[in-house]
C-alpha cells in the first residue's frame, strides 16, 4: 500500500454535501482533497440529476413547518414517551440509555433550520441563483425554492469554487475504510484507486451517499422486495453505502430508519433521470389484478405521493398503472405532472386499454364501473383540494373523484424509485459523527445521505438542503479544529 498523501481534510464524495465541506474548509485555508468514485464527467452523484427542491419560504427562511415536521418524523413512531424529556437535555446530562438513541436531536434540527438561510447566501456568492420556479406538483402544501439550473448548477458552482481554492480531486477513487490512532481519532482513510489501495491522511468528512446503489445492503435492510426498486437516477448507482459501513465499523451511532427509503413514482419504461408520474390523483391506480388498492388522492400531491408510492411497491411485482380518461388533459399545465419521456398506453375503451396493458379485461372493467358508480356530483377543481370524494367505495378516493367515461383512455405504469435511503449515522450540530455513547468521534464528520435523519415520512425538499448545510458545517468545523491544534 502506498504511503499516501496528507491533507487537513479528506472528503469522501463529490455531491453537494462533499463539495460544500471542501469549499467551506478551503475558504479557511485548509488543504483539502475530494475523493469521487465516478469519473470527472459524471461527478456529483445524485446531486447532479436532482432539481434540488428546497423547503424554504424565502431565500433566508425555512417553511413554517420545517422544524416540526422534521422532529415529528425524526424518531421511531412508538418511542418510549419518557425519552422525549431526556433528549431535550444536554448530552452530558442525559441518562446513559438516552445517549445513544437512533433519533434526531432537537438542537440538530434547530441548527439545520438556522443555517439554511446563511447557506443559501453563501451559495449566492458563488453565482448560484434561486427562484420559486414551477415544480412537478400541480397541488402543493409548501413552497419550494429552487436553484436555477437545478442540482447540476449547485455541483458546478461548488466544484468551480473548490478548484479555484486549490482543492485536490481524485476521481475514480473509492473510500473503503477509516484509519484511527491509538486514541481513537480518525486520521485518514484507505481508498481503492486503479486497483490498488491508497492512504489519504487527515480528518475525514463522509459525504458519499446512502446505499440505494448496493444490492446487498438494500436486501439486508430493505428486504428481498428491494429487487423491485430502481434508483431515481444513474447517479444513485454510485451510492453503495461505504461511508455508512466504515463509520459503523468504528463505533458510530446509527440513526434514521434503515428499513426505509424516500419513494417516488416513476415510469419503469423510461431511462431518463427521475421519470416521475404525478398525475395519479386524477385517475385510479390498479395493480396487476386490475383492482384498486389505495386512496389515490388523500391530500395535495407533494405531501402524499410518498405514502401512495409505498403502496404501489407493496403490490405484486411492485408495479401499478394509473388509469386516466381524456379529461386529465383539460387540467391547466397537466404536463408538469409528467417527467417520463414515454407515451401513455392508450385504448378507446377500458377493455381495449386492459388488453394493451396486459391486465384482465373483466376485472379492470368491473373496477372502473364500481369506481364510477361511487362518484357523486360536484365541482371538479383539479388545482386545489376539492373534497370531491367517492361514497361507499373501499378504498375511498378523497379528492378529484370524477367518473372515467371520456375516451380515449390512457395509462402509465408506475413503480417505486428509491431516491435515497434513510439509515445512516448520527451527527451533532457541527456535523461531527457521534459514537454510541453520544460523544463525537474525533476527526470524523458526515453530511448528506450518510447522516440518518428520517423515519417513516420524508420531510420533503430537505435532503439537498441537508447536504449543503451539514457539508458546510463539517468543513467549517474541520478547518477550525485544524487551527486550534
Amino acid at each position: 500500500m502506498a504511503a499516501g498523501e496528507g491533507f487537513d481534510l479528506v472528503v469522501a464524495g463529490c455531491g453537494v454535501a462533499g463539495l460544500s465541506a471542501a469549499v467551506a474548509a478551503a475558504e479557511q485555508g485548509a488543504r483539502v482533497v475530494v475523493l469521487e468514485r465516478a469519473p470527472r464527467a459524471e461527478r456529483g452523484g445524485q446531486s447532479r440529476y436532482t432539481e434540488a427542491y428546497l423547503r424554504m419560504k424565502s431565500e433566508t427562511e425555512v417553511t413554517d413547518d420545517f422544524e416540526t415536521h422534521l422532529a415529528e418524523n425524526g424518531a421511531l413512531p412508538y418511542a418510549d414517551p419518557d425519552l422525549a424529556p431526556e433528549v431535550s437535555r444536554p448530552m452530558a446530562d442525559r441518562a446513559g440509555h438516552a445517549r445513544a438513541l437512533s433519533m434526531i436531536d432537537p438542537d440538530v434540527v434547530q441548527e439545520f433550520a438556522d443555517q439554511a438561510g446563511p447557506t443559501i447566501a453563501w451559495l449566492k456568492t458563488m453565482g448560484v441563483r434561486f427562484d420559486f420556479l414551477p415544480t412537478q406538483f400541480l397541488t402543493k402544501s409548501q413552497p419550494r425554492l429552487l436553484p436555477v439550473g437545478g442540482g447540476a448548477a449547485l455541483v458546478e458552482a461548488l466544484a468551480k469554487r473548490a478548484e479555484e481554492l486549490g482543492v485536490a480531486f481524485r476521481y475514480e477513487t473509492t473510500a473503503q475504510s477509516l484509519m484511527q490512532d491509538e486514541e481513537g481519532r480518525v486520521i485518514g482513510l484507505v481508498a481503492r484507486q486503479a486497483g490498488r489501495l491508497v492512504r489519504f491522511h487527515g480528518p475525514v468528512t463522509l459525504a458519499c451517499g446512502g446505499f440505494e446503489g448496493d444490492a446487498e445492503m438494500s436486501t439486508r435492510y430493505l428486504g428481498p422486495r428491494s429487487s423491485f426498486l430502481r434508483t431515481i437516477c444513474k447517479g444513485g448507482l454510485f451510492n453503495r453505502g461505504e461511508g455508512i459501513r466504515m463509520a459503523l465499523d468504528i463505533g458510530a451511532a446509527p440513526s434514521g430508519d434503515f428499513g426505509s427509503y424516500h419513494a417516488e413514482p416513476i415510469d419503469p419504461r423510461s431511462s431518463i433521470a427521475e421519470p416521475s408520474v404525478f398525475l395519479f390523483p386524477y385517475g385510479i391506480l390498479v395493480n396487476k389484478e386490475g383492482r384498486r388498492f389505495v386512496d389515490e388522492s388523500p391530500g395535495t400531491v407533494d405531501a402524499t405521493y410518498e405514502r401512495v408510492t409505498r403502496r404501489i411497491y407493496e403490490q405484486r411485482d411492485g408495479i401499478a398503472w394509473v388509469i386516466l380518461d381524456a379529461r386529465h388533459r383539460e387540467i391547466p399545465n397537466w404536463r408538469l405532472g409528467l417527467r417520463t419521456d414515454q407515451p401513455p398506453i392508450e385504448g378507446e375503451s377500458i377493455e381495449a386499454l386492459a388488453r394493451a396493458i396486459g391486465l384482465p379485461e373483466a376485472a379492470l372493467a368491473e373496477t372502473v364501473a364500481e369506481y364510477n358508480a361511487a362518484c357523486v356530483p360536484g365541482e371538479w377543481k383539479p388545482l386545489q383540494l376539492d373534497g370531491l370524494a367517492t361514497q361507499g367505495l373501499v378504498p375511498r378516493k378523497s379528492n378529484w373523484a370524477t367518473p372515467l367515461v371520456a375516451g380515449p383512455f390512457h395509462a402509465y405504469p408506475i413503480i417505486s424509485a428509491n431516491v435515497f435511503t434513510f439509515g445512516g449515522v448520527r451527527v451533532d450540530g457541527k456535523a461531527r459523527v457521534l459514537d454510541t455513547g453520544g460523544d463525537p468521534i474525533p476527526g470524523l464528520y458526515a453530511a448528506g445521505e450518510v447522516v440518518g435523519m428520517y423515519y417513516g415520512t420524508y420531510t420533503g425538499a430537505t435532503s439537498v438542503l441537508k447536504g449543503l448545510v451539514f457539508g458546510k458545517l463539517a468543513g467549517a468545523d474541520a478547518a477550525t479544529a485544524r487551527r486550534n491544534l
